[in-house]
C-alpha cells in the first residue's frame, strides 16, 4: 500500500507523447509552424513554473494542486486529452497523451531521462527527439525525427525538486540515485495501474548525460521487482544511453586516447595528461 499524502503537495511532473494508429500524415517540419502566440499561451496553462531552487512549496501556495495535476494543454492539430497519474503515494504526476504521428498504442513504451542530475527531462521534448522542435522566434515546428514516430515516448521531471516536480518536505529532495531509483519504481507502477493497456508493451528506459547513472541503476531495481513478483511486471526489454556519464574513474580515462586519436593533442601533451591519477 502507497503512504498517503503526508507532506503536502507534490508534483513529478512527465510529458507522455503517447500515439494511437492514425491515416493523417503530418508534413515536413518545414511546412508547419504553431505561431510564437500560441507556444507562450500553452506554456503558461500550464501555471507550474517553480519559485525556488529546489523547487519546494513553503506552507500555502498561490498555485492550487487540482491546476498543477490537471491542468490541460491542446496543442494545435494534435488530438490530445490530457491526464494524471494519480495516487502515487508521495507523488502525483502531469503527463500528456496526444494521439500524434504514426506510431501505434502497441508500439513500445519509451522514458527519456535527461542528465544533470537535475536537468528537466522537457528539455529533450522540443530540443532532442520529441514531436517538436522550439524555433528561435518560439514557435514550434515538426521534429521530422520525433522518437513519437516509433514509440509512446514519456519524459519524467526526476528526481524530485528537478524542473517541475514539486515538494513541500524537504527530506523528498533525493541525494542518491537509489533513492530516486524508489521514487522511478513507483511512478512506472502507478502509471502502468493508471494505463493498463500499455503493461504488456515493450519497454524502454533511455536518456543521456548523468542519466548515465540513472538508468543502470533504475534497470536493476525493475528486474528484481520483476523477480520477486510483488508488483506489476513491467516487460522491460533493454536501455540506451547516450553520452552517459556513468562511471567517470573508467571513462575518463579514454578521452586522452581518443584526443590523440583524432589529433586534437600531441603526443607531448597526451603523455603530460597520463600523469594525472585519474588517467
Amino acid at each position: 500500500m502507497q503512504p498517503a499524502f503526508s507532506h503536502g503537495f507534490l508534483s513529478l511532473l512527465l510529458i507522455f507523447s503517447s500515439t494511437a494508429e492514425s491515416s493523417n500524415k503530418r508534413p515536413p517540419s518545414s511546412t508547419l509552424e504553431f505561431p510564437r502566440t500560441q507556444v507562450e499561451k500553452m506554456i503558461k496553462q500550464l501555471n507550474l513554473f517553480p519559485e525556488l531552487d529546489v523547487n519546494i512549496v513553503e506552507g500555502e501556495s498561490a498555485v492550487s494542486e487540482p491546476e498543477l495535476v490537471e491542468k490541460n494543454i491542446r496543442f494545435p492539430r494534435l488530438h490530445d486529452r490530457g491526464a494524471t497519474v494519480e495516487n502515487l503515494g508521495h507523488h502525483a504526476g502531469y503527463f500528456r497523451l496526444p494521439h500524434t504521428r504514426s506510431a501505434r498504442s502497441t508500439d513500445p513504451v519509451v522514458v527519456w531521462l535527461t542528465g544533470g542530475p537535475g536537468c528537466s527531462g522537457s528539455v529533450a521534448l522540443f530540443y532532442e527527439n520529441g514531436p517538436f522542435h522550439l524555433a528561435d522566434n518560439l514557435s514550434l515546428i515538426w521534429n521530422d525525427f520525433g522518437w513519437d514516430k516509433v514509440s509512446n515516448l514519456i519524459y519524467v521531471d526526476q528526481p524530485i525538486g528537478t524542473g517541475f516536480s514539486y515538494t513541500s518536505y524537504r527530506g523528498d529532495i533525493r541525494k542518491s540515485t537509489e533513492a530516486a531509483s524508489v521514487d522511478f519504481y513507483d511512478f512506472l507502477q502507478a502509471f502502468f495501474q493508471r494505463h493498463p493497456r500499455y503493461a504488456k508493451n515493450d519497454f524502454y528506459i533511455t536518456g543521456e548525460s548523468y542519466a548515465g547513472h540513472y538508468i543502470p541503476d533504475f534497470s536493476v531495481r525493475i528486474h528484481k521487482a520483476n523477480r520477486n513478483k510483488k508488483s506489476r511486471h513491467i516487460n522491460i526489454k533493454g536501455l540506451a544511453i547516450g553520452n552517459g556519464l556513468t562511471n567517470p574513474g573508467i571513462q575518463y580515462k579514454s578521452y586522452a586516447d581518443y584526443a590523440l586519436d583524432m589529433k586534437l593533442i600531441n603526443q607531448s601533451y597526451y603523455n603530460h595528461l597520463h600523469r594525472f591519477p585519474t588517467l
